[in-house]
């Protein structure tokens, strides 16, 4: 990356030689786990492809080119396919190739020809997805401040006549983008019947490529754009419309949700980025979330940034939110410290529930809780298909156990 235009993170260049070290250690997951979420919408196959990439690098640097290869490699083989009239061969590699764009789109922090390079084939292959995909799935542009918003939305069947579906608005975090939100097979959303709007907001993926950067409130922008977008779609039950966020979607996600308000019936997130400040995800953890946050937001300037980062609260939310809220954590989340969420959830009035599984962390993974416990994105799905069906619960604080029993205490 060039000097001049990058955010200027003193750790990042204080410590690259110390990043570079745990990458030829430990691989690249030394942050966090993201070989799986990127590739998951693809299926088993396509994840153990991203592991073999994966043990190609040995350096931060590497990262971008080695995903870039194997994007083109699996890219013309999608080519090839459609030409030969096989086309489910060719969805399944177009997939592919889109989320390998989309994995070496992630470490590029500065606006550069190789940046909008990639993000463009992402789009062409995830375009060669749509035209073969096993639901429909269409492309969107949500005007928003003068310029659009991209995101997919994906049905569960075509829709019959005078047919509307409960919708589920998608909101990922730093590392996430639109296209792997949502499972070429058995979607956990689209199996339930759900519409599935996957959106890249302010700061996330190709959104901000096109120079839209986050703010602390203007997620909640984005929520009164999309929902006026919504309206416009005749298949969308509007009357039965939840949020879904996850790691800094939870942050993202709880801005754009207390903005609509009475308009959904939930909001239900995994992993937490819920610090007020975020000074433990920023200061403490790995120096590339502070690089990818201040680009997220426009930032070069470190100290500008840190004072940025002050309004970064949802506190000033919580007594707004008489929504449906739910949370599903790690008791050990290295990158936003449990007590904050804890805190957050004292002072929501409406009805919540927190899910804390023991010993896990940011992803809600790593412990025997999370092995013997109940799924977390299953049982996100449920939950929030139950709120679109009108189903009472308690506000209720779990703690999953070891074994994979939650404890359960009502909230007063």
């Amino acid at each position: 990356m060039s000097s001049s235009s990058s955010p200027h993170a003193r750790r990042w260049k204080e410590q690259r030689w110390l990043l570079d070290a745990v990458v030829r250690t430990i691989g690249v997951e030394w942050d966090q786990a993201r070989i799986g979420s990127k590739s998951r919408p693809a299926g088993a196959e396509a994840e153990a492809e991203f592991r073999a990439v994966a043990a190609r690098i040995k350096r931060y640097d590497d990262f971008d080119r080695e995903f870039a290869v194997q994007a083109r490699k699996r890219a013309k083989m999608a080519v090839q396919y459609e030409q030969e009239g096989r086309f489910v061969a060719a969805r399944e590699n177009y997939m592919t190739a889109a989320l390998l764009w989309s994995t070496a789109c992630w470490p590029l922090h500065e606006h550069c020809e190789q940046l909008h390079t990639y993000e463009k084939h992402v789009n062409d292959c995830f375009a060669g997805y749509m035209r073969h995909a096993p639901q429909p799935v269409s492309r969107v542009e949500i005007p928003f401040e003068g310029k659009f918003m991209p995101a997919y939305m994906h049905l569960p069947r075509e829709p019959r006549a005078g047919e509307t579906f409960p919708c589920v608005i998608i909101i990922g975090g730093m590392d996430s983008s639109k296209e792997n939100m949502v499972s070429m097979y058995g979607d956990r959303f689209l199996e339930r019947g759900f519409a599935v709007l996957a959106l890249d907001g302010p700061g996330q993926a190709e959104a901000i490529t096109r120079r839209i950067f986050f703010t602390p409130t203007n997620f909640g922008d984005a929520a009164e754009a999309t929902y006026a977008w919504l309206r416009t779609q005749a298949y969308v039950d509007l009357d039965r419309l939840v949020v879904r966020g996850t790691s800094f979607g939870s942050y993202f996600g709880t801005v754009f949700a207390a903005k609509l308000g009475a308009r959904i019936k939930g909001f239900a997130a995994t992993g937490v980025c819920q610090e007020p400040g975020c000074d433990t995800i920023f200061n403490a953890a790995s120096p590339t979330f502070k690089m990818r946050f201040m680009f997220m937001s426009g930032f070069e300037d470190e100290d500008a940034f840190d004072a940025f980062c002050k309004g970064i609260d949802l506190r000033p939310l919580a007594p707004s939110i008489t929504f449906p809220y739910m949370v599903v954590a790690g008791e050990k989340d290295q990158l936003s410290p449990i007590e904050h969420t804890e805190a957050l959830f004292d002072t929501i009035p409406g009805p919540k529930r927190l899910v804390i599984f023991e010993g896990a962390n940011h992803g809600v993974a790593g412990a025997p809780s999370v092995t013997n416990g109940e799924e977390k994105v299953t049982m996100i799905a449920d939950w929030l298909l139950d709120r679109v069906n009108g189903k009472p619960f308690t506000s209720e604080r779990w703690f999953v156990d070891a074994s994979g029993t939650p404890r359960i205490t009502k909230y007063a």
